[in-house]
Formats: C-alpha cells, sequence, structure tokens
C-alpha cells in the first residue's frame, strides 16, 4: 500500500520523529531548481545538496574539490524547487576538520546565505566536537558514517567498511553530539541493520542494506544521467541519459535536413 506523504513541510524534529513510528525516509540527492522541483512534487522527505556535484556536475574524480562558495550555490537553486522536502546541505572538505568554531562559522552560511534547513557533516566520534558546536549554535546536523567520501585516500578508495567496533562508536558519538539523523554509507547490510538498532535517530542509508530507516540515492544515478560510475546500490529507475541522446540526436538530424524549425515554431 502506498503512503501519502505529508502536504506540510517537514522539519528535521519531525525527520527524527519518523523513526519512532517506523515511517521509512525517502532522500534524494538533488543539486539544481529542476530536479529539487520534480523530486519535491513526488514526494520526496528530503533533498540532500551534496558536495558529489563535484563528481556528477563538475566531472571530478572525487568529491574533494567542492567548494563552500558552490555548495550555497547549489543550495539557493534546490531551495528555490522545494516546498515540503527538508533540504540538507553538505558542509565541504576542509570546512569544518579546523575547529568546531570554523564548522560553526561555515555551516552558518549554508544556513543564513542559501537558507539550508540543516547540514550534513562526515564522521563520527572524530566530528563530534564540530556536531554539538553546530548544533549549539541553533544549527540542526545530520551526521554520516561508514563510507565518507571526502576521506576517500585515507580508505584509499571507495571501499566497503566492516569495522563494526568503530562504525558503532561512530554513529553513537554523532547521536550523543546532537544531530538529529545519520548517513550510513557502504557498510555490509547486517551493519547497516545493527547500527539501526542501536542509534535513536534514523539512519539513512546507501549502500547499508534494508534495515536502515531511510534510504538515499543521488537524482543522476535514479535516472541514467551519470554513465561514469554505477554504484552496486544504486537502482536505475529510468534511462533518462539515453532518452536525452537519442532526442538530442533526432534534433541534430532535423537541423541539418532542414526540418527545424518548421511552421509551428516560427513568429509571423
Amino acid at each position: 500500500m502506498s503512503v501519502v506523504p505529508s502536504p506540510r513541510p517537514i522539519t528535521a524534529p519531525e525527520f527524527r520523529a519518523a523513526k519512532a513510528r517506523g515511517a521509512k525516509l525517502a532522500v534524494v540527492t538533488a543539486y539544481d531548481y529542476t530536479s529539487a522541483r520534480l523530486c519535491d512534487e513526488a514526494g520526496v522527505d528530503c533533498i540532500l545538496v551534496g558536495d558529489s556535484v563535484g563528481m556528477v556536475v563538475q566531472g571530478h574524480p572525487t568529491s574533494l574539490p567542492v567548494t563552500l562558495d558552490e555548495m550555497i550555490y547549489h543550495t539557493k537553486c534546490v531551495m528555490r524547487g522545494a516546498r515540503r522536502a527538508l533540504v540538507v546541505a553538505d558542509l565541504p572538505f576542509m570546512t569544518y576538520q579546523v575547529s568546531p568554531r570554523q564548522a560553526v562559522r561555515n555551516a552558518g552560511r549554508l544556513m543564513k546565505e542559501a537558507g539550508a534547513h540543516a547540514v550534513k557533516l562526515e564522521g563520527g566520534v572524530r566530528a563530534r566536537d564540530a556536531i554539538r558546536a553546530c548544533v549549539d549554535a541553533g544549527i540542526p546536523v545530520m551526521g554520516h558514517v561508514g563510507l565518507t567520501p571526502q576521506s576517500v585516500h585515507q580508505m584509499g578508495g571507495f571501499k566497503v567498511q566492516r569495522d563494526t567496533e568503530q562504525l558503532l562508536a561512530d554513529a553513537l558519538a554523532v547521536e550523543a553530539a546532537g544531530a538529529f539523523s545519520v548517513v550510513v554509507e557502504g557498510v555490509p547490510a547486517d551493519l547497516g541493520a545493527k547500527i539501526t538498532g542501536t542509534v535513536g535517530i534514523p539512519t539513512v542509508g546507501i549502500g547499508a542494506g534494508a534495515g536502515c530507516d531511510g534510504q538515499v540515492l543521488v537524482f543522476h544515478d535514479m535516472m541514467g544521467l551519470y554513465p561514469d560510475f554505477k554504484p552496486k546500490f544504486a537502482k536505475r529507475y529510468a534511462d533518462l541519459g539515453a532518452a536525452i541522446k537519442a532526442a538530442t540526436e533526432q534534433y541534430c538530424r532535423e537541423v541539418r535536413e532542414g526540418a527545424f524549425p518548421a511552421a509551428e515554431h516560427t513568429f509571423r
């Protein structure tokens, strides 16, 4: 049976409360007005403006080059398209690792300048002081443990994380610091379920199995728009990339043959 989403805007406390109700949370990562509006109208609970924009939109091999100003720009675009969904913006690499004060300052920019409802930052135990400082400043925080893409070089690549003791400690540290939810990425399904059963805040899985409280996928992965890499955990719900390519080929053909523009596309 399908669940009709509430038309009311979703807040961070409501997102957190979904776990107690047993309500599964649908999250999509998007980066612009058009995709945000489509996702919002489709009923997603949360739109994550991810620093994965560096790979999916900018063409970098990792998310590391993304700047705070770029995240502010993309979050502004998403905010214009979101009416109901909770909008969470990523703090990019080296915008919160130096000190809790730096974290608060830059998280505040995402809230004040871009209009984000909350921020997300990576790390468990090592990030708890930054999370706590942001929460104490009135900024809702979503944590991120497991495979943390900003640490890709330290991890030796985008690899599944299996250290149960460390991952549980990280998730508990995120919760204790005051985060309202936590992304769990790239862990075995049984470990994703164990983390979910251990913490009292919602877990949002990406490559962490069906036992999490919610799931997140990147818009471009869902729609078949990112051909460079197809993660194992990403389900392709449409093949828009092929459709766009075919449509563009037809356009080129019609222009070269003189079939476009036709009379109905011409002013008189």
